[in-house]
């Protein structure tokens, strides 16, 4: 498949376009009327081209063609998310940090380390889209003194936009938080301990100072041994997805901010009830289009995890909810 086919939903009436393709195997379809719809990919089937003739309109139309004629620009989605500060070993003994933009937003900025209300420039400019700037350089037995890393943030785009409001971030590394967040450093595309301080609600500070951080910390980096995972809080017995019970600000999100809000919140207490030795929760995502629940249904089946899920409490929530027992 690709941006620009024309599809058919399995399991109803709409036919489309393919807009874009969204995280978690989800792919957006402008339906005829102009309004988009996520959609898992295995639930569309591409049209063949005779029959997708009855969905060409007039020559003057502004849809996109199939990929197989030519195409007809079209701006992707914005990507309104996507700063992250990323830390990359070089040797067992020291680590380099990077502001990173992963976003389409241009981003003037300014880096500092504060320490002991004494402030020390690291960086200022303005960063491009999809480019990392290397801030600084710090030594791994020093880890327990690092400073507090200070970011503030402007946006720009050319044109006319409703800018976000300017961000200002305050990271201090702890060792459990730091271990947590190791992973692929977007755009750099390295290994590395990554903060994304653009996402709502993002602890950036965890308490935590265990015995001989260092050595351990380098072991790590170095991708031996393993450290003890943090003790998360205990989420609620029942945990509901709806996006008005996980943010105020529900008139501002798109589709896509809506599904990747849940499903990170599904993720969090997922983890949280694991770790906490739950035997069971419960998630209430609503029926809807159903595309929550099939995303939270095909996740669980892969996590070793899970013993089993299955729908709650139909008398009271239909097919919006389900309970998850724990291994």
């Amino acid at each position: 498949m690709n941006i620009g086919d024309k599809v058919r939903l399995v399991h109803g009436r709409e036919e489309g376009v393919i807009y874009a393709f969204l995280p978690g195997n989800i792919v957006e379809i402008e339906i005829e009327d102009g309004f988009r719809i996520p959609v898992l990919r295995n639930e569309i089937v591409t049209i063949s081209p005779i029959e997708s003739q009855r969905l060409v309109k007039e020559p003057d139309s502004k849809k996109i063609k199939s990929q197989s004629d030519v195409i007809v620009p079209r701006n992707a989605p914005f990507a309104e998310k996507g700063i992250f500060l990323a830390f990359v070993a070089v040797n067992d003994r020291a680590v380099t940090m990077h502001l990173i933009n992963n976003s389409d937003w241009v981003l003037p900025f300014t880096a500092v380390a504060v320490n002991e209300q004494v402030s020390t420039g690291l960086a200022g400019g303005v960063l491009q889209p999809r480019t990392a700037q290397k801030l600084s350089e710090l030594i791994m037995k020093d880890f327990e003194i690092w400073p507090v890393f200070e970011f503030k943030i402007l946006y720009y785009r050319e044109g006319n936009h409703a800018l976000p409001q300017a961000l200002t971030k305050r990271i201090k590394c702890r060792a459990q938080s730091f271990y947590k967040n190791k992973g692929k450093a977007p755009v750099l595309g390295k290994d590395a301990f990554v903060y994304q301080i653009d996402e709502e609600n993002l602890k950036t500070e965890i308490h935590a100072s265990p015995e001989n951080l260092s050595n351990d910390l380098k072991t790590s980096l170095m991708g031996g041994g393993k450290v003890e995972t943090p003790v998360l809080e205990k989420p609620e017995q029942v945990v509901d997805l709806h996006i008005e019970k996980l943010t105020k600000h529900v008139g501002s999100l798109s589709n896509d901010s809506i599904l990747k809000t849940q499903l990170a919140a599904f993720e969090s207490n997922l983890e949280s009830a694991i770790a906490n030795g739950m035997e069971e929760i419960t998630f209430i995502h609503g029926a809807g289009s159903g595309v929550l629940r099939t995303e939270l249904h095909r996740r669980l089946g892969k996590n070793q995890h899970v013993n089993y899920f299955k729908d709650a409490q139909k008398e009271k929530f239909g097919y919006g909810a389900t309970l998850v027992k724990i291994k």
